[in-house]
């Protein structure tokens, strides 16, 4: 059976996304792989963002709205469940012992923030009584809170389950089975799963399936109880010191916690860690030295680099990403359930995703065009703020390429021209022409050597094939080439099936015929076509991983003839649009961007230039350009003048 949305992760991140999507009309299952090892269970289930002192702008909006979702979300999952989540908005403390920096009182209620008040030592120790003597002042937040973290784990699972959600405990998912560019299904310990979307929220064991950047960070914990004797709870108030929390419960419990170990997935509390919380935690608040010891625990927070958490989209269409919420995956629950249901259910991308999205964390090729480094627009200011990213990368089968320029290696002077050319163009794909290279035709003899295909990915093209037989066969060959050269997971192949020698015009019933016999093979499909609207759409229907329309016929340097056609591809195709050939000059490569096409092929523009290397920086810049114009959005154009300058309150 189909299942319309798949979420990987029974913790409170997945499950609050299942709740959200099934009162949103979809149908749910969640793959759990042990529910109580979930890092929910292993929180204090503080909502503070004013304590941490959030400095990280988007980070800190993204925080304070999800706190603001607090009150009605857990409302709603109570009325859902008859359970009680534990949400208790008691305010945070912040105690600052004598040394500590002091800062002057900050009250922010006029400028859209979060208040905060200093509290002098008299007033702090009348405010929470039984602190530690050397307590000489601190930060109240009054608007921070808590949850009791365990329980809004149960009642969100209650909750699931009393909509309907499937729940399925114990499943372990093994892989992602992608093709294409798309998920198409999970590899569980019990078979395959299948959805038409899937959300990754599996915490810290995120990079067991995809190469996301997210680390187990341990975490231990203690819990220790206010002994019967006591007549009423001594603490009201989250206490959060430095490096240590103290958060009361209502159930007469208090946790204390929580080392943070960079030690990947070593299980067990030790010595050294508990002795640590207990030396900090008696130090501020001295009589938990006389309270008896409940338990002790660890847990794993899904921490990465920069502490932010991953939303949004990833390299395959279908699949969003909800993971590495490192220490505020219960604050960020309800936020990051709205967030992630909007995107999938109405297509509404809200602007705060674009500064979690996973491609932050994607180095820059050493060959980034110097047009688009921020060095370049700092008007001899350094800390004048970068260019807005706009972009994201080019995904094509799955594969993620940060340029949008491909290039080839036909045509040129010499081996070194085109070695050259392909540095200065700032290309990650170079096409090969399988069948030049076996008959080492010139230019070709040395092919294998001449490039560094480690940092290139080669896409072999079928060249000189007339009919779909031949192509296909040269395809194979291709793979076989890509492999000798140390790609072994390249089965990327550019088809091209061109009978008529004069005007070199593809054919399409044969391209169609070897697309389809190659899909099937596990190729990743890249045709070169006319601009057939109709054409291109077949191909993407059987699978195809692009489609590469002709500006003009190949090698003729014409520019964009077919621009209406193209233009009817690009606004019909859910696969990514290479317009390749006929591009001459690099105002017309970025016309071709301009129109929304994902990325250009071009080989003869820049091989039989005056100057090869320089016109194929000049192609690079012209494609970013290009891309960025389109991404811009241009402005309208109209059929009468229009004042650039304001007319109103000029002086008469």
């Amino acid at each position: 059976m189909t299942r319309d949305i798949v979420i990987i992760g029974g913790g409170v991140i997945g499950l609050a996304i299942a709740v959200e999507l099934k009162l949103r009309g979809t149908k749910v299952t969640v793959l759990c792989r042990d529910f109580p090892a979930a890092a929910a269970h292993a929180a204090a289930g503080m909502l503070a963002p004013d304590a941490e002192e959030i400095t990280d702008e988007a980070m800190k909006s993204l925080c304070w709205r999800s706190r603001s979702l607090y009150p009605e979300w857990t409302s709603k999952l109570e009325d859902l469940t008859g359970l009680n989540t534990g949400y208790w908005p008691c305010g945070i403390l912040a105690p600052v012992y004598e040394g500590q920096e002091r800062q002057d009182v900050r009250i922010q209620e006029n400028k859209g923030e979060s208040p905060a008040y200093w509290l002098e030592k008299a007033a702090i120790h009348q405010y929470q009584p039984g602190l530690g003597e050397d307590v000489v002042g601190g930060w109240w937040y009054p608007e921070d809170a808590q949850v009791n973290n365990q329980a809004l784990a149960r009642v969100l699972w209650a909750a699931a389950e009393s909509l309907g959600v499937e729940l399925k405990d114990g499943i372990t998912v093994e892989g992602l089975l992608q093709q294409q560019g798309q998920v198409v299904g999970v590899q569980t310990n019990t078979g395959i799963i299948q959805a038409e979307h899937y959300v990754l929220a599996t915490g810290a064991w995120a990079n067991e399936l995809l190469p996301l950047p997210v680390t187990p960070r341990k975490g231990q914990m203690l819990r220790v109880r206010v002994p019967e004797s006591v007549p009423e709870l001594p603490l009201k108030r989250v206490l959060f010191g430095e490096n240590i929390y103290i958060v009361p419960r209502r159930d007469r419990s208090i946790i204390i916690g929580a080392t943070s170990e960079d030690v990947g997935f070593t299980p067990h509390n030790t010595p050294a860690g508990i002795q640590t919380l207990l030396q900090g935690a008696i130090r501020l608040y001295p009589q938990l030295q006389n309270y008896p010891i409940q338990e002790f625990w660890w847990g794993f927070r899904p921490a990465t680099p920069d502490e932010l958490p991953i939303l949004g989209t990833s390299h395959c269409s279908n699949l969003t990403l909800a993971t590495g919420h490192y220490r505020n995956g219960i604050l960020l629950a309800p936020i990051t359930a709205a967030l992630i249901a909007d995107f999938i259910v109405e297509q509404k991308s809200d602007p705060l995703l674009s500064h979690f999205h996973y491609s932050r964390f994607q180095t820059q090729a050493s060959t980034t065009p110097m047009f688009t480094h921020s060095a370049n627009f700092s008007n001899g200011h350094a800390k004048n703020p970068p260019l807005p990213t706009l972009d994201s990368s080019l995904i094509i089968a799955g594969k993620s390429f940060h340029s949008r320029l491909m290039t080839g290696t036909g045509k040129y002077r010499s081996i070194e021209e085109m070695q050259q050319s392909v540095v200065a163009s700032g290309c990650e794909i170079v096409t090969v022409a399988v069948r030049r290279v076996q008959t080492k035709a010139p230019g070709h003899e040395g092919l294998a050597e001449a490039l560094d295909w480690s940092r290139i990915w080669m896409l072999p093209n079928t060249a000189g094939c007339q009919t779909a037989e031949e192509a296909i066969r040269v395809a194979r060959l291709g793979r076989e080439m890509a492999k000798l050269l140390g790609q072994e997971d390249n089965n990327f192949v550019k088809l091209e099936v061109i009978p008529d020698p004069k005007y070199l015009l593809p054919d399409p019933i044969g391209t169609l015929q070897a697309a389809e016999q190659l899909v099937k093979e596990g190729f990743a499909v890249l045709p070169y076509i006319n601009a057939d609207p109709m054409l291109a759409k077949r191909l993407e229907d059987v699978g195809c991983a692009t489609v590469m329309p002709l500006a003009s016929p190949i090698g003729s340097g014409q520019g964009l003839k077919t621009t209406a056609n193209i233009q009817i591809i690009i606004e019909n195709a859910k696969i990514p649009v290479v317009v390749d050939a006929g591009i001459g000059a690099p105002s017309e490569a970025s016309q071709a961007m301009e129109l929304g096409a994902d990325a250009l092929l071009i080989n003869s523009a820049i091989a039989l230039a005056q100057n090869p290397a320089a016109m194929a920086q000049a192609m690079n810049l012209a494609t970013v350009a290009g891309r960025l114009a389109y991404l811009a959005g241009r402005m309208p154009i109209k059929t009468y003048a229009s004042a650039s300058s304001p007319v109103t309150g000029t002086i008469s």
